[in-house]
């Protein structure tokens, strides 16, 4: 019998997905099950006890005095910055490599965006490039914590008390991460947490929620989540339909549990990616910053040719993602802004440059290492 090629063989193997949801939630069907069963039997759908202990669990793991549970992630910091006061005119810096809803929310509760550039290291707000931002208009700022690597927070508040200026987290990718021993989402006047079902806490749907310790401004976003309603059919101003359906409460008290296990399967994988490709030159790993705990939300390369790579890899039934090719302030939705390539040259070069590999807990060292290998042969030729 002839040996297959080593080539052959690989392609025998099995894909590694970019992101398996199917495995996790297999483990934990029966638990989600009962949950559900649970809230159908009891026919309490929206709000209820459910919600009040998640609300409570997860506060209690991020370090703040109370959580309130939302619709979506995209509530989640909406409801923030109109906690915050956010009226017209009203200017919030924040970056520009991020997903939109970090900016979207600030024009939705009538303010006006700012962006500022990055730290190329570490890919969030650069503190350096703060203080230069900021303008007489200017009443808040919003540091991203990118794919799980909290911003450098303490020069960032630094700057902000100095001006008189509130910060608002946008920890969407940080479940699990610290900053200098605190958990991310607990440094702010508010933060904002998103459940979509990739995230490292995600629901089985849509969820989110904003934290935090001054509960006169999470009633306001209590408020703002039932229709600006202190009570029912009571409205002390309009709001939105925003409230955390029970079943996902639900499925969100199961997971909570299994967090900080999971954010060391993801820690695991990425210190088996940083010895598999630590001979490759070409590959630019992340950076973890020495203030910071990474929770690897994704675990993000740099390198050029990347679309050659990402090509390459797609070949190898290996699954990337690009987070995110096109920097907001070249995106057409902020075209009226009037900016230009070039006027923020490190988010320009990190997006054309990043790729993100397989990242789940559950991903295994020879996952890890075939990702490598298919790496590694690509810059090799």
């Amino acid at each position: 019998m002839v040996n297959p090629s080593p080539r052959t063989a690989a392609k025998a193997d099995p894909a590694v997905p970019f992101l398996d949801l199917v495995s996790q939630h297999r483990a934990l069907e029966e638990e989600l099950v009962v949950a559900f069963r649970g809230a159908v039997r009891s026919a309490r759908f929206v709000g209820g006890p459910e919600v009040a202990a998640f609300e409570r669990e997860f506060a209690s793991v991020v370090g703040t005095a109370e959580a309130v549970g939302l619709a979506s992630g995209t509530d989640a910091l909406r409801f923030a910055y109109l906690a915050m006061g956010v009226g017209p005119g009203d200017e919030l810096i924040t970056v520009p490599n991020t997903f939109i809803a970090t900016s979207e929310t600030i024009t939705q509760a009538g303010g006006t965006i700012r962006f500022v550039d990055i730290d190329e290291a570490t890919m969030t707000l650069d503190p350096a490039a703060l203080a230069a931002a900021i303008t007489p208009r200017t009443v808040g700022i919003v540091p991203v914590h990118l794919y799980g690597q909290p911003a450098d927070m303490d020069p960032i508040l630094a700057v902000a008390a100095r001006h008189g200026l509130w910060v608002v987290e946008d920890a969407a990718q940080a479940h699990g991460a610290t900053y200098k021993g605190r958990p991310a989402g607990s440094l702010g006047a508010l933060a904002a947490f998103s459940f979509y079902p990739g995230k490292n806490l995600g629901a089985c749907g849509e969820a989110g929620a904003t934290v935090g310790n001054d509960r006169a401004r999470l009633d306001v976003v209590r408020q703002l989540r039932e229709h600006g309603q202190a009570k029912k059919y009571y409205h002390d101003s309009e709001g939105y339909n925003g409230r955390l359906d029970a079943i996902q409460a639900a499925f969100l008290r199961i997971k909570l549990r299994h967090l900080p296990a999971w954010t060391d399967g993801r820690r695991r994988a990425a210190t088996w990616y940083r010895e598999a490709l630590a001979d490759v030159a070409e590959v630019h790993l992340p950076t973890e910053a020495r203030y910071a705990r990474h929770s690897y939300h994704l675990f993000v390369i740099r390198a050029e040719r990347r679309d050659a790579l990402q090509a390459h890899l797609t070949q190898e039934q290996i699954g990337t993602g690009l987070h995110y090719p096109l920097p907001l302030h070249l995106q057409n939705a902020y075209r009226g802004m009037g900016l230009r390539k070039g006027a923020f040259p490190i988010t320009e070069r990190t997006a054309a440059t990043c790729l993100s590999l397989p990242m789940f807990p559950e991903v295994t060292e020879s996952q890890v290492a075939r990702v490598a290998d298919a790496v590694r042969r690509f810059f090799r030729g």
